[in-house]
């Protein structure tokens, strides 16, 4: 291939999703929120449930010093847009659910091959790559004497380790290469379980086309049309269809299963099965139930592809889908004929009405809550405020105090009565400096009024910002015969 073909395939590549998440500038933190959220533990979830966890993850990282500026709904709005994540809603499902999209999990998968490495060449894998091909050629074998010599060689083979075993020689394989072939077991299975999604985004991808061709011309659409009314499952037909089928109906063998069950027991029974790790431990243990359970999310969707694409043709849609299709050629070639005749704005004699509409997602709905908006009508007392006689001297040093208004305003009031109070000198005149009225009436109480060491009264006044205020004060009487009072 010359260069500039290979860079050309390249850049290509370079704007595929796997490529642009391996390249993102804070590619380690979505790589691992993704793997923690959507890969280690359950493989979907609910748009709720996931915008919960990762706020209170983006929370934790940020305590930590990431910068992560934005909130858990805009994150999974751009990954889901780059094609990291995937937006389904389920048949009785209340709510969207996402889930990694085949290239976020080839990435994730690229990352931790390059933390856990391995040796260049195994043993084991070599043994696993002869073992395969010599397999192989045995069984395209064509020629009888040929074949028959290769069974009479293992024939041999395996009668002379039975006369071993019989005399009491056991071979066994040492602990190290045993944990060798083990582990390439275990990655061999691991690539083999995260296959799985792709090979639903191969029967998603088949879906779309064969809809396209029953939308498209009569030479691509006569034979797909023919097979489906004969009662034909193309899907399942298909190469990749006849390929899952064949690993399927391994997979659910009672047979092999229970020998793959007898196989794992087996081997974690094992000495060297210690020095595994608990993680590939856990997958071996858990192995055939991983391998169902995606293998069946595959087959369940194969089988509703198999079911919409035959409703798609009974129920006749595809005939009006074919007819939408026929007006936008048909509009395209006259447009393209009228080019040279007619400017793009040139005005003509026709209005349309254009109609336009918002369209969001259901994870961004949320229902009213009349609550929100419900203003609280409960107005809380305050704490009314205790001033005592021994701070007032530092409170008459911080003021200004108009003291000969306020004792114009005692005077004016004992002619009229024997005594007052406090309270009754700010009811009968307004207290237009505030606090420091209060402050002065106590001051001029505390040198020429009589002091009740045990009585209190509650005092109030308006301020200047309008606001009454209320305080709990020693209660003090001014009496007319008092000396000094009127001076």
């Amino acid at each position: 291939m010359k260069p500039h073909a290979r860079i050309a395939t390249l850049h290509r590549l370079r704007q595929a999703p796997l490529w642009r998440l391996l390249a993102a500038t804070n590619a380690s933190a979505i790589l691992g929120l993704l793997q923690c959220l959507l890969l280690d533990e359950e493989r979907r979830l609910p748009a709720s449930v996931l915008h919960e966890r990762l706020n209170r993850e983006i929370d934790a990282l940020r305590s930590l010093g990431h910068e992560l500026p934005q909130t858990a709904q805009a994150y999974v709005a751009d990954w889901l847009a780059s094609g990291w994540l995937e937006r389904s809603l389920p048949d009785g499902a209340s709510e969207e659910q996402y889930e990694l999209t085949t290239a976020a999990i080839n990435a994730i998968r690229f990352v931790a091959g390059l933390e856990q490495g391995r040796r260049a060449a195994t043993e084991s894998r070599l043994a696993l790559v002869i073992e395969q091909l010599v397999r192989l050629a045995d069984e395209t074998e064509t020629d009888p004497a040929r074949r028959l010599a290769q069974l009479e060689a293992e024939q041999a083979r395996i009668g002379a380790e039975i006369a071993e075993l019989q005399a009491g020689r056991v071979v066994r394989v040492e602990p190290q290469r045993a944990l060798e072939r083990a582990r390439e077991a275990i990655a061999l299975a691991d690539e083999l379980a995260e296959d799985f999604r792709r090979v639903r985004d191969d029967f998603q991808r088949l879906n779309r086309e064969f809809r396209e061709r029953l939308v498209g011309e009569e030479r691509d659409r006569g034979a797909i049309l023919e097979a489906l009314f004969a009662g034909v499952d193309v899907i399942a037909e298909s190469d990749a269809g006849r390929s899952f089928a064949a690993f399927w109906n391994l997979l659910t063998d009672i047979e092999q299963s229970a020998r793959l069950e007898e196989a794992i027991d087996a081997i974690l029974r094992r000495e060297f099965a210690s020095g595994l790790q608990r993680r590939e431990r856990a997958f071996l243990l858990h192995l055939t139930r991983t391998l169902l359970l995606r293998g069946g999310e595959v087959h369940e969707v194969l089988q509703r592809f198999a079911r919409s694409l035959k409703g798609f043709v009974q129920s006749r849609e595809f005939l009006e889908q074919r007819r939408l299709d026929a007006l936008l050629k048909q509009t395209q070639a006259t447009a393209l004929q009228l080019r040279g005749q007619l400017r793009p704005e040139q005005p003509i004699a026709l209005e349309l009405q254009l109609s336009s509409a918002r369209l969001r997602s259901l994870a961004q709905w949320r229902l009213f809550d009349p609550a929100e908006r419900q203003v609280d009508g409960h107005v809380r007392r305050g704490e009314t405020l205790n001033l005592s006689l021994d701070n007032i001297g530092e409170l008459v040093a911080q003021s200004e105090i108009d003291f000969r208004r306020l004792r114009a305003h005692v005077t004016e009031l004992l002619v009229e009565r024997a005594q007052c109070s406090i309270g009754q000198l700010l009811a009968r005149f307004p207290a237009e400096q505030g606090l420091g009225s209060v402050v002065g009436y106590l001051t001029l109480g505390s040198r020429q009024g009589v002091v009740s060491r045990s009585a209190f009264e509650t005092v109030q006044w308006s301020g200047g910002d309008g606001v009454v205020r209320m305080a709990r004060i020693p209660l003090i009487h001014f009496l007319r015969e008092a000396p000094n009072v009127c001076a």
